[in-house]
């Protein structure tokens, strides 16, 4: 059966688990630092190791981007909370259980808006981050001879996403976790970074016949770190389910693992249910009550949100493609902002940002904040080609080179001679002497080819090395062809 013989067949049902590191100075129930690439084993304590006698404190500030994120997420913020620890036997757990929330989480419902629909969120919980293994040495049976482990992000702040299963294409999947990415990095809770673990999906894929009601059968696949690995995953898996059923087999629950290098998953385990953890209250810490008054005082602070801006950009002549585009480079678009604020062309402004800025980015892996372009200097470029002074062409020359110089652009273009040529004697003389060189196109022209007239125009460009006003470069073309 082909694939799009099993997309006309079968319907692929997804919920994703996105697992958010948050952007605290230290973990959740101990001092340590939480900060990423320290040399492995440098951040922990005794509370990290679970040391007999030791007890959690719980880090308040971890409770307030708890509480944002539920807000940003359209969720309820129940009047109170609690911690159950979940039974968790691995290498990278000293404490050999887990301080999770179960049936009374901080944040309950919400949604997430995608392009074509909301998806529902089920809740959002706090809890503490295990270490992590590093595999060494010879291969041996299971790919290594032994394993080390570096507990510098056990008890790291964790908030736990749970989405409804309401995704039906590996597209959807990931919009949604590329819009949730964007909500939490412009709240600040948390930098996104998939690549160094700090945001993690876990995807739960199942398969059932168009028009059947009831869900199939889920597998859990674990920690994928990337956008084009989560849709590649969930890809994969509704093929294997698909065959399955198509053979007559049953699809077994179980937790997989994605091998992006094979592009295929691999069963890990059988997948337990929640009382296969066997959770209880956590005895070491209280209930949590949380006051309306600091759910309000937190709602106050709240920074605007990616829709949010979309909708502003809109409302200043951009189209939501390119309102889009900036939002969904927070640093980019952050940087348009204070632009806006010195009288920018937002239009112009954005022009520059989504093309010759973008591009130059991305040959130079980069961010704009790293680049020698400031706010104020590229507002100075786009004033000075707002009066004239410099053509676009000339501001997009310049663009790049202030981005690796940070050179004062009226200084540049001052040293360089680049101010657009407005004498009109000196444009005359230019476009007589392109019309003179080109007699077979100026015959066609008058002939009614009226399209060659971007041929003139070109040509008196090349000739003025783009420094001409365009504006009157045209006029002057039109009337020397016209004699």
């Amino acid at each position: 059966m082909s694939l799009e013989d099993m997309k006309e067949k079968y319907e692929m049902v997804i919920g994703l688990e996105v697992h958010a590191q948050l952007k605290t100075n230290t973990k959740i129930f101990a001092p340590d630092g939480a900060e990423f690439g320290r040399e492995p084993n440098t951040q922990t304590s005794a509370i990290t190791l679970g040391m007999p006698g030791v007890l959690p404190v719980l880090n308040k500030e971890a409770v307030r981007m708890g509480i944002l994120t539920g807000l940003a997420l359209n969720s309820q913020i129940p009047n109170r909370c609690k911690f159950d620890r979940k039974q968790y036997f691995y290498p990278d757990l000293p404490k050999g259980y887990q301080i999770s929330q179960f049936d009374e989480p901080i944040c309950v419902g919400g949604w997430v808006q995608i392009s074509n629909k909301k998806i529902g969120i089920t809740r959002a919980h706090l809890e503490e981050d295990a270490g992590k293994l590093v595999h060494a040495g010879a291969a041996g049976l299971y790919g290594s001879s032994y394993s080390l482990v570096d507990l510098n992000r056990a008890g790291t702040p964790l908030l736990e996403i749970v989405s409804e299963p309401d995704m039906r294409s590996s597209d959807e999947a990931r919009e949604y976790v590329e819009q949730l990415r964007n909500i939490l990095r412009y709240i600040g809770v948390c930098d996104g970074n998939l690549e160094e673990g700090s945001m993690r999906a876990d995807a739960n894929v199942s398969v059932r016949i168009k028009g059947q009601k009831e869900f199939g059968t889920r597998a859990e696949i674990k920690n994928v770190n990337s956008f084009r690995a989560l849709q590649r995953a969930i890809e994969y898996e509704f093929v294997r389910q698909t065959e399955i059923l198509e053979e007559g087999g049953e699809v077994v629950q179980e937790t997989r693992l994605w091998d992006d290098n094979s592009g295929t998953t691999s069963s890990m385990r059988g997948k337990e249910d929640a009382h296969d953890y066997r959770y209880f209250p956590e005895p070491d810490l209280m209930p949590l009550e949380i006051s309306r008054e600091w759910i309000e005082e937190i709602k106050k602070s709240m920074p605007e949100l990616p829709g949010q801006k979309i909708e502003r950009y809109m409302g200043l002549g951009l189209s939501e493609y390119d309102a889009n585009v900036l939002v969904n480079q927070m640093d980019t678009a952050l940087f348009f902002d204070e632009a806006l604020k010195l009288g920018v062309n937002p239009k112009v402004a954005s022009n520059f940002l989504s093309g010759e800025i973008a591009a130059y980015l991305k040959e130079e892996k980069t961010a704009i904040n790293d680049t020698k372009l400031s706010v104020q200097n590229f507002a100075k470029l786009l004033k000075l080609l707002d009066k004239g002074t410099i053509s676009n062409n000339i501001a997009k020359q310049l663009v790049v080179e202030i981005l690796k110089t940070g050179e004062d652009a009226a200084e540049l273009v001052e040293k360089k001679g680049l101010s657009v040529v407005s004498d009109t004697s000196a444009l005359e003389e230019v476009a007589r002497k392109i019309i003179e060189a080109n007699p077979e196109q100026v015959a066609a022209y008058k002939g009614g080819r009226d399209k060659l007239f971007g041929f003139f125009v070109g040509q008196a460009m090349k000739e003025t090395k783009g420094r001409a006003n365009p504006k009157l470069l045209n006029e002057i073309i039109k009337k020397e062809l016209e004699k």
